[in-house]
């Protein structure tokens, strides 16, 4: 019973801790947060090509190295620990986003390019912030630590859109390097924080994390009640949502050049754009930290999961209405149904993830978990924007059909499989 009593009762990092993990996902979420609102502008700007490719490639490129880096990164914190990997992002973080407020001075799109695959390398160190938080934390607890991340992800979500709105308080304005320059800062001052009062949190190496890619531990992971489970709900969630994420500003743009521009329903103005991300943002780091945080250990996490499924797919069904309807407040209620899902059900499939994962296998599984998030988030725009092109409701009746796939693979999820307990073997 040893191994169950450690597993329980962790020891060493304490909640100032915790709050430095925060700050460090904060700040990264931030950084993204004020770069995506920003992104058409700059495209604009360096004279990207009208067919939209050379854009397309800039936004998926941020994700699609959380795809090839957070499994690395967290075999890596499994075998030396969370602290020097964490660093090490931070580090990037800092370069990256003095790359890219370079890359505006100049106008050069291949710095920009350059500055966000830096920036996908170096934010990929999310699920070793995760990882940080399941050594530091008890199963019971866990899935509040779980929730302080979506916070910051709330929170980076809310604050990044509006530095991008003061730096461009025009539709017609254009943005300067004073937003790389914020970030670089916020990331100097998350680096500061990590190097002196980040505690390690992990005293023992894994016997499993000498390789960065074992496919033999993922593949016992997978053999676990549950987990494969788990991570193909992940995807299906979180590809609906990032379809309707990233389609979102398009959808409310208003008029744009080119043929079709007057078909959409609703005619925001630049600013408006960046308040309706920033409205998104509010919404859920306030779901999140408010209510789901209070609801942890009251609930359990598969029932919010569902409870968040249920809310998102309804969510979905609600824009349709709105784009038939041409209808602001319904699209804001909308919003406020989607937000909330998400919020409910993110942190609630991480949590279940961690607390069935063997502790020496947690930056790993955690790693595919983002991998797995990242691939939806590239997979996400390449279908919904063309959808979105094709008829301006489609993306969010895939997306509805894909959250009522995503609901009954929670469920099942939910019901199978159980909190990871040693065995003999692992004794």
């Amino acid at each position: 019973m040893t191994g169950s009593s450690d597993l329980r009762q962790p020891e060493g990092p304490g909640r100032g801790s915790l709050w430095v993990i925060f700050l460090t996902v904060f700040v990264d979420l931030l950084g993204f947060g004020i770069v995506v609102p920003l992104l058409p502008i700059y495209a604009d700007q360096f004279t990207v090509d009208e067919a939209g490719w050379q854009i397309g490639a800039l936004m998926a490129s941020y994700s699609a190295m959380q795809f090839l880096f957070a499994p690395i990164w967290g075999r890596i914190s499994d075998r030396v620990g969370r602290r020097p990997v964490l660093i090490v992002g931070l580090c990037g973080s800092v370069f990256f986003y003095l790359s890219f407020a370079i890359a505006t001075i100049y106008q050069h799109f291949w710095l920009l390019f350059f500055s966000r695959v830096g920036a996908g390398i170096a934010g990929a160190t999310i699920p070793t912030a995760q990882a940080y938080i399941a050594d530091s934390t008890t199963a019971q607890q866990r899935h509040k630590g779980m929730a302080l991340i979506g916070m910051a992800f709330g929170l980076g979500f809310t604050f990044g859109p509006l530095v991008g709105f003061l730096a461009v308080p025009d539709r017609h304005g254009v943005p300067g390097p004073w937003p790389g320059y914020v970030a670089a800062a916020l990331s100097m001052i998350a680096l500061a924080m990590a190097v002196f009062w980040l505690p390690e949190s992990r005293h023992s190496k894994s016997a499993s994390a000498h390789r960065w890619w074992d496919v033999g531990a993922l593949r016992l992971a997978l053999q676990r009640p549950s987990i494969g489970m788990l991570l193909a709900a992940m995807f299906v969630c979180v590809f609906s949502f990032a379809k309707f994420e990233t389609t979102l500003s398009m959808l409310i743009k208003g008029p744009q050049r080119g043929e079709g521009a007057s078909e959409l329903p609703f005619h925001f103005s630049w600013g408006e754009v960046c308040l309706t991300y920033s409205y998104i943002g509010l919404l859920l780091s306030l779901v999140q930290g408010g209510v789901v945080r209070r609801l942890a250990g009251l609930v359990s996490e598969s029932a919010m999961a569902v409870v968040g499924a249920v809310a998102e797919l309804a969510g979905f069904v609600v824009v349709i209405a709105a784009i038939h309807w041409r209808s602001v407040p319904v699209l804001l209620a909308a919003l406020a149904l989607v937000v909330s899902g998400f919020a409910f059900m993110q942190p609630s499939l991480n949590s279940l993830l961690s607390r069935r994962t063997a502790p020496d296998e947690q930056g790993g599984v955690l790693g595919i978990g983002q991998s797995i998030n990242a691939l939806a988030r590239i997979l996400g725009p390449a279908l919904g924007i063309p959808m979105l092109k094709a008829a301006v409701w489609l993306p969010y009746v895939a997306a509805s059909a894909l959250m009522l796939l995503g609901l009954i693979m929670v469920q099942i999820a939910g019901r199978s499989g159980h909190d990871f307990a040693p065995t003999s073997a692992d004794s």
